[in-house]
């Protein structure tokens, strides 16, 4: 059994870990260590979370990350990584692009492997870090 890993951002805690995010898929929790890493360097960064996913925070969320596999069954990738921009980025990566109100556009990114978080992510958190203050 893997040891509860808890996210820190900025000296913020939150109660929720990878363990009771992901269960006992080792894979999204990987993954989700990734991501917090990156979010780690980020300033003025907290966390919201609930059963479901965890919201990386500035002043509103820039990036939300949830586990499929809590509610699809089949194939489905450990983690998904989910941005608001304000308008359509073209990268082919993206799993689903919703318009979710005028001038904003929701983003959704899966992730099935830890190298999946490569530089393209990283620019993308610091894209939406910086719209979300």
């Amino acid at each position: 059994h893997t040891p509860a890993l808890i996210q820190v951002c900025q000296g913020m805690r939150s109660a929720l870990t990878p363990d009771d995010l992901f269960g006992d898929d080792a894979a999204g929790k990987r993954i989700f260590a990734a991501i917090a890493g990156l979010v780690a360097t980020l300033s003025a960064t907290t966390t919201r979370t609930t059963k479901s996913q965890v919201a990386f925070r500035r002043k509103r969320n820039f990036a939300i990350v949830w586990a499929p596999r809590q509610y699809l069954s089949g194939k489905a990738a450990p983690l998904v990584l989910t941005f608001s921009f304000p308008k359509k980025n073209k990268s082919s990566r993206w799993k689903e692009i919703a318009k979710t109100s005028e001038g904003r556009y929701t983003h959704h990114l899966e992730l099935w492997y830890v190298k999946d978080v490569d530089t393209e992510v990283r620019s993308w958190l610091r894209l939406a870090w910086e719209a979300a203050k």
